[in-house]
């Protein structure tokens, strides 16, 4: 026997009736396009023995990194600094609190819309002083026009299944009850970055560079874009 409680919990299900019906399906949709935006990570790094020195040595480079990738103008749609750091590393051995050098480090996020600037920048600073590049990862923007495509043939898709299984009873849709996202009334599934992509060869600088060094050949990755809704629809009674 099912408590008040029970009932209570279980959501209800729009049945059909003899005289109207329902018909659920599901919708999907996979695309596969090209990225509109690429993210690298910079680490610019500095060490010494002395506290001041390596503030200024860490300060410096830094100052290179951002003024090397303002220079690349429109192509650079953000930058930003994400964390700075100077941390002393005592004597392993011996007594008191004696300093054997210290470390600093400052994470730099640029993201970039001109991909053919994006291998060069990315050689230049590689080569600068101790300055670590990660990436590139590529990605949409939340208002590419892919996301709504995909969304469109989704429900393209579960229009033209419901109306297959229609018309295999020789019978015709009649009204559309419910269209939702996948998980609109659930836990929403985590989304992960793209994977970074992968270099291709190395080709000469582009004219005009203020280096002399090679530019990455970097290829985008593609993106797949999904989508998915459920619908349920009413159809004029079969004739079984």
């Amino acid at each position: 026997m099912t408590t008040p409680a029970a009932a209570e919990a279980q959501p209800a299900v729009p049945y059909g009736t003899p005289g109207a019906p329902r018909i659920a399906v599901r919708g999907e949709a996979r695309l596969e396009v090209d990225p509109e935006i690429a993210r690298i990570g910079i680490t610019v790094s500095a060490r010494g023995r002395d506290r001041r020195a390596a503030l200024e040595d860490l300060t410096r480079r830094n100052a290179a990194v951002l003024d090397l990738v303002k220079s690349y103008g429109d192509a650079v749609e953000r930058l930003e600094t994400g964390a700075f750091s100077l941390t002393p590393e005592l004597v392993k051995h011996g007594k008191g609190e004696r300093v054997r050098t210290y470390h600093g480090g400052v994470r730099v996020t640029a993201e970039l819309s001109d991909f053919t600037a994006l291998g060069e920048l990315t050689t230049r600073l590689a080569d600068l002083e101790l300055t670590r590049v990660d990436g590139p990862w590529w990605s949409l923007r939340r208002t590419s026009p892919a996301h709504r495509e995909a969304r469109r043939q989704a429900v393209r898709e579960a229009v033209q299944r419901a109306r297959e299984y229609a018309e295999a009873l020789d019978t015709t849709l009649a009204a559309l009850v419910e269209l939702a996202d996948i998980g609109a009334e659930g836990p929403a599934v985590p989304a992960y970055p793209a994977a970074p992509g992968r270099t291709r060869g190395a080709a000469p600088a582009l004219a005009g560079a203020a280096e002399a060094a090679l530019a990455l050949d970097l290829e985008p990755q593609r993106q797949q874009v999904y989508a998915a809704v459920d619908a349920r629809f009413t159809m004029a009674p079969p004739r079984l």
